[in-house]
């Protein structure tokens, strides 16, 4: 996995530390980031003890001990906690990563022993550790991602050969948690453009669908050179995925069927 390097900002303010827990015997230290748009002391970052032998495995488990237990103004996104829906994604030392699959024993620590959680690098912050992701899914639904057609519906279901279904697998199993595209620094610096990891990972799925019947004026649509032609393979995306996808070779294969069709 790819550390990712968050850039320097002297504005960030040591916060509160918070009381260890009386007795424990096993406690591990979280650096946290806040911002309350509502708070004039942020951003910030606080310090929490928490109670190893209260709390579950995952750093999942330790945000929320320390959410019910400590400081109930922390705030995250997070729902299935099994690594399906993607909300939990935060920058945990360094690295865009799923809190609820990620176990506390497996983070590597900083040089002073702590765990630092961060929301994903590069996005407006709403609270926290809540990115902004509008721009994020405004960009997924601009590939249209969903089956396109001009015949005649069937009368049952538009059938697909086992060798053109196999061609989907490692592209539908992404679950947007927006972890590779907030490790891509071309993101970074052209998010307004680059349609980014995510999206162009979703743009390929459909791409290659035999059922899908609108191939070329997907590519038309990304025949721009931001949308598509800002990734520069540096491969933090496939490094960081939680589920083991290639956004990077994707991309790539789009570029391939962009110099066919033009040929």
């Amino acid at each position: 996995m790819v550390e990712i390097n968050l850039p320097k900002n002297s504005v960030v303010k040591e916060g509160k530390v918070w009381p260890k827990p009386e007795g424990a015997t096993r406690i591990q230290e979280f650096k946290i980031y806040r911002w309350d748009p509502d708070d004039d002391a942020n951003p910030r970052y606080d310090t929490y003890y928490v109670d190893r032998d209260d709390c579950g495995p995952m750093v999942l488990d330790a945000l929320l001990w320390i959410k019910d237990n400590v400081d109930s103004t922390l705030t995250l996104r997070r729902s299935c906690r099994e690594g399906i829906c993607g909300s939990c994604a935060m920058n945990i030392n360094g690295f865009n990563m799923l809190a609820c699959t990620h176990g506390i024993d497996d983070v590597e620590a900083d040089k002073l022993g702590r765990v630092n959680v961060r929301p994903l690098p590069h996005m407006p912050v709403l609270k926290d550790l809540i990115p902004d992701l509008t721009n994020f899914f405004v960009q997924h639904a601009e590939i249209k991602p969903w089956l396109q057609t001009r015949s005649p519906d069937p009368e049952k279901e538009r059938l697909q050969v086992p060798s053109d279904r196999a061609k989907l697998d490692g592209l539908y199993e992404c679950i947007l948690c927006a972890s590779c595209s907030t490790s891509c620094p071309s993101y970074w610096w052209n998010g307004d453009r680059f349609l980014g990891p995510a999206a162009l990972l979703q743009a390929y799925r459909w791409l290659i669908d035999s059922r899908d019947e609108e191939t070329g004026s997907r590519l038309d649509d990304l025949n721009d050179s931001f949308k598509l032609y800002r990734c520069l393979t540096i491969m933090n995306c496939a490094n960081t995925c939680p589920k083991g996808l290639n956004p990077a070779h994707a991309i790539a294969e789009i570029k391939k069927m962009m110099v066919a069709k033009e040929n």
